[in-house]
């Protein structure tokens, strides 16, 4: 299925881009005032986290996972110490917002501080969210895949529950390309993995969340970055959405709070699963990084050699 795993990637960072113009407003009231129904990529408004960025750009966590794709192209697999370095030399220049996990890692970066040990300790999901280059290339070596997942995550986001969510996903991810419904997928994944306790349970409770309505049942969760709210939130998405990506990325967005975080995971699953045919034609014309990410996927092997 490498149609659907360029989909796959091509649609985590659509979601990611369509939740720009809305990122971080944890009002929804203020969503329909101001936006409508986001149906496509809106440039974002005052006030806004996003002031640098323009209608079809990515967002903080976007152009990371942008740069995780330009290291694994170029050295056609995960290298770590590329990575980071990349990572590092991308902030230097950076003229958009900087979270909290991102200036704790380069104030540890700065000081001398390497790998994991230069991560911050942030438990926002966020830091699991940049895997889809990773999936795309390690999509048959599950548990090279994993591996891979849990560093990248570790050089930003040093939390143990974080490290296990990204492994939950890139594992979901790889059955999803093999043919394996998404919700079947989560399931397996979550009873097969040993992924800890309070990860199990909020991955449960997302699925349990399945036939709910997504507004209230992101409200319950917590609309915020950190894993105890976004991780049951995403799942919710997953599940629910299965067969509809278009809506389940326009309901991610229209739930508010910290949209960008949820819509790179949820669009990497159903991606896998929908395939390019899933993903509106206008949110892939529309997207400003569209024929870099083509360019860069096509320069990667499947089981990168890194």
């Amino acid at each position: 299925m490498a149609g659907n795993a360029e989909a796959m990637v091509l649609a985590s960072f659509v979601a990611d881009a369509l939740a720009l113009g809305a990122h971080w407003i944890y009002d929804t009231r203020q969503i329909d005032t101001r936006f409508g129904r986001v149906t496509g990529f809106l440039k974002p408004l005052p006030p806004t986290y996003h002031a640098t960025k323009s209608r079809g750009d990515l967002t903080h966590y976007g152009d990371q996972t942008l740069v995780l794709l330009r290291s694994v192209s170029e050295r056609g697999g995960f290298d770590e110490q590329h990575f980071s370095r990349c990572w590092r030399e991308f902030f230097m220049a950076y003229s958009g917002y900087f979270d909290g996990a991102t200036k704790q890692t380069l104030k540890n970066l700065e000081a001398g501080k390497t790998g994991a040990a230069a991560a911050s300790t942030s438990e926002d999901l966020a830091g699991a969210a940049r895997i889809a280059p990773l999936v795309y290339c390690y999509r048959n070596e599950p548990d090279r895949l994993a591996d891979h997942a849990r560093r990248q995550t570790a050089l930003t986001h040093n939390s143990p529950e974080v490290l296990a969510s990204a492994e939950f996903f890139s594992r979901v991810a790889c059955r999803v390309l093999q043919g394996v419904r998404p919700a079947v997928a989560m399931e397996q994944v979550a009873t097969e993995t040993a992924l800890g306790e309070p990860v199990k349970g909020w991955i449960g409770a997302g699925l349990a969340s399945a036939s709910e309505d997504t507004r209230s049942t992101v409200r319950r969760f917590g609309q915020m970055c950190e894993i105890t709210a976004a991780l049951p939130a995403t799942v919710h998405l997953i599940a629910k959405y299965e067969d509809r990506l278009e809506e389940g990325l326009i309901e991610n967005v229209m739930a508010g709070g910290d949209s960008a975080g949820r819509g790179l995971l949820a669009g990497l699953v159903l991606g896998a699963w929908g395939g390019r045919s899933a993903i509106p034609e206008r949110w892939c014309s529309e997207l400003a990084a569209a024929q870099e990410i083509t360019r860069l996927l096509e320069q990667i092997p499947s089981g990168g050699n890194a």
